[in-house]
This record gives structure tokens, C-alpha cells and sequence, in this order.
């Protein structure tokens, strides 16, 4: 079976920044597969440089591509853009892999470990990254790609960003009474962006304790707290608030430092005393190999659609259980990443969670793809279906689109 195309297009009317995939091939098979962030660059690598390789190659050859792939975009320097195109492209192989042989990805993986995967809800509403308004067309428009600047929204259904602000203590108890285990928050980052990261006030942890509060006096333990930084804050600032969330019990603290010195986390993490999650910033196994050796993490956090596709994150959830370090499954992007980390999740022992975006399952996913996960009580159901069990709509891949492109094997 052979890859005759590559499709890529930008659904800048519902993620401005996500990137969309399809691989062709010669049997009729269509694997899907996205990544997230500049998805104009990762286009260009797709079908400018890394289609060279795939268009006529062999569709199943899924580490062979890989292989070839990755050796020839790290001599320049750690892969950033490249190594998210390579990720697109590899749960699309995987994707097609799985659809060939009649079977889910998470049984090529080695079969089942659970029949229910644990999730959590990261509060961001239905416009954290997307577009739902004339408003928020408008954001995306002028600031394209700038990370942890997600917008807060307006109180609502689903509007788990300011919910998370404003009224945490209800959010909480909502979040309870439908199961879900745990929730991820960042009420720091406002502090952040006044000062820069470098120091924070006793009035900068009131504002951010203020809610974190709430949950508990609310919930009590009912729920796990996960604090996300967005990696905004220098050593001093971060120490200062982690002794002031000591507080709250959190389930860990996540990117709160910058991730580019695995020596300064790992201090952190002893100066702290408190658990870090350690980070869908970091791309490749080399990355989370000097995490681990330093003890800089408590959970290996992975994302599938950044850190090399479902093949090189099976192999970093196998890297942290030999430290004795559990993973967890970042998504906060779209809904192949989150369809990926499931089909992770449910063949890798070591994961104790996969994260989800309760607004954007419930309010846009269902405009990219033909079905949404299945979530009951605060677990996610195992996928069905052949390779991912999920694909695009045939109508976002429509030539008149600026944002599409395509390229064939002749």
C-alpha cells in the first residue's frame, strides 16, 4: 500500500492554529493526523520537504518514516516545528496502520490495560484557542501563536476560564457532580504578565489564592487542583508562590518554570517540596531523558501531536516508567491529540491521566471530526474502531480554501 497524497488545511474559522492532515493512499485509505501552533510552517515542512520521502513510500513502513524523518531534521539544532510536522504525520501512519489491519491503535500497541481511562478538565471555555465570535477572530487575527494567552470569556455554559476566575467554588462543584476527578487552572498568569514573571506580590497571590480558596472551601478534597504556570514565572517568583499553594494540597504544578533548564526544575522541584509536572513543552526522548536522570519531575507530561506522534510518546511513556515516574497526557489543542493520547492511555500502565477540554469536546469538536470521545464519570471511554476511530469532515479539505494544500506522487 502506498501514500499517493498529502492534504494539509488550517480551519482558521474554528482553531486558527491547528493544523489539519490527511495521507492518501493507493487502497483507498485515508489516515488522519494534526499538530498545533505556526501551522503555516508546518505545512511548508509537510509538503515542501517531508513529502519528498512519504509520497510513493510504503503506508505501513511507520517506523521507517519516522526514523528517516527525524535523523534529518535534528542535525540542525532541537526540532521544534519539524518535530511537530513529524507528529502529524506519524498518527496519521498510525492511523492508516490501524484502519489496514482492522484494528484499534491502542491493540497494535499491545492491547488493552484498562477499560476506562481517568481524565481531567482544564478550564479553558469554548474561545481558550479558538473561535466562536467576531471578538475572538479578532485576537486570533493579531496575536497568532502566542501560547498561555488564551482568552478568559465570559460567564456561562461552559465558560470554564472565567468560571475558574470568578466563580471556582460553583465550577468545582459542577465538576464534581459529573465525576470528573480533577481540574487544571492558571490563576497566576494574569500576575505574570504585569510583572514579567520575575516577582510576585502578596497582593499577586491573594488575587491567584483567592479562587484556589474557594475550591476547597467549597469541595473540600473532592477534587484534585492542578496549577498550570505556562512556564511565565523565573526561579524566585515560582518558589514564592509554590510555599503559598502549599496551601491548597495541589496534584502538581505544571510549567511554572520554563523548561529549557532541567538543572534549575530539578532545584525548584527540591526547594518546593511539591509535585511537578514536567512538560508537553519538552519535544523527544533526549529532552525528558535529562528531566528524569535529575529528578526534576513528578510526571512525565506528553503530548502526542508535539513530541513525535504516538510512536516517540509510547516510547517516552516507557522511558519514564523505568524511573519509576508516571506519564499523563497533555491535550488542550485539538481532536486527533486527544483521540491519540486515549489509544496511549489505554495501553501504557504508567499513564494516571489524559487531559481534556470539557468546552471544546462539547462545543466545537463535533465541526472538525465525526465523533466525539465518549466521557461518563470521569473517564473516558476506549476508543472504537479501526486506527483512531475518528476522522475528518470531508468538507474542511476543500481546494478553494486559501489555507489548503496538496501534494501527489506522479
Amino acid at each position: 500500500m502506498r501514500i499517493t497524497a498529502l492534504e494539509t488545511v488550517i480551519p482558521a474559522e474554528i482553531m486558527p492554529n491547528l493544523l489539519l492532515l490527511r495521507i492518501h493512499t493507493d487502497a483507498g485509505l485515508v489516515g488522519c493526523g494534526e499538530t498545533y501552533y505556526t501551522p503555516q510552517a508546518i505545512a511548508a515542512l509537510i509538503h515542501d520537504w517531508m513529502g519528498a520521502r512519504l509520497l510513493g513510500g510504503d503506508a505501513l513502513a511507520v517506523e521507517s518514516h519516522w526514523r528517516f524523518l527525524y535523523e534529518r531534521c535534528t542535525p540542525f539544532g532541537r526540532p521544534g516545528a519539524e518535530m511537530r510536522a513529524l507528529s502529524a504525520i506519524d498518527v496519521a501512519l498510525w492511523d492508516l496502520l490501524g484502519q489496514a489491519c482492522g484494528q484499534p491503535i491502542y491493540r497494535l500497541l499491545g492491547g488493552p490495560v484498562r477499560d476506562r481511562i481517568p481524565v481531567y478538565n482544564t478550564c479553558g471555555g469554548p474561545s481558550y484557542g479558538a473561535v466562536v465570535d467576531a471578538e475572538t477572530a479578532a485576537r486570533a487575527a493579531r496575536h497568532p501563536g502566542w501560547p498561555g494567552y488564551g482568552h478568559e470569556g465570559q460567564p456561562g455554559p461552559l465558560q470554564d476560564t472565567s468560571a475558574s476566575l470568578h466563580q471556582a467554588g460553583d465550577l468545582a462543584a459542577e465538576l464534581v457532580a459529573e465525576g470528573i476527578p480533577g481540574m487544571k487552572l492558571w490563576p497566576f498568569d494574569r500576575a505574570a504578565h504585569r510583572s514579567g514573571g520575575h516577582r510576585i506580590s502578596t497582593a499577586d497571590l491573594e488575587e491567584g489564592m483567592r479562587p484556589l480558596r474557594d475550591i476547597r472551601d467549597r469541595v473540600g478534597m473532592d477534587i484534585e487542583i492542578m496549577i498550570e504556570g505556562h512556564a511565565f514565572f523565573t526561579l524566585p517568583a515560582a518558589l514564592r508562590l509554590a510555599e503559598a499553594l502549599e496551601e491548597i494540597r495541589p496534584f502538581w504544578l505544571e510549567d511554572v518554570l520554563r523548561v529549557d533548564n532541567a538543572r534549575t526544575l530539578a532545584d525548584f522541584r527540591r526547594q518546593s517540596g511539591l509535585p511537578i509536572a514536567a512538560s508537553e513543552m519538552v519535544l523527544g526522548r533526549g529532552e525528558y531523558l535529562e528531566i528524569l536522570r535529575l529528578g526534576a519531575a513528578d510526571y512525565a507530561m506528553v503530548d502526542p501531536t508535539w513530541a513525535g506522534g504516538i510512536s516517540e510518546s509510547r516510547r517516552i511513556i516507557d522511558l519514564a516508567e523505568a524511573h519509576n515516574i508516571p506519564a499523563t497526557i497533555h491535550d488542550c489543542t485539538g481532536p486527533l491529540t486527544l483521540y491519540s493520547g486515549l489509544h496511549l492511555a489505554a495501553a501504557s500502565a504508567g499513564v494516571v491521566f489524559q487531559e481534556t477540554v470539557r468546552a471544546h469536546i462539547r462545543s466545537f469538536y463535533d465541526r472538525l471530526v465525526d465523533r466525539r470521545p465518549v466521557i461518563e464519570a470521569g473517564a473516558a471511554h476506549l476508543p472504537e474502531g479501526p486506527g483512531l476511530g475518528v476522522k475528518f469532515h470531508d468538507s474542511l479539505f476543500d481546494p478553494a480554501r486559501p489555507d489548503y494544500r496538496i501534494s501527489q506522487f506522479l
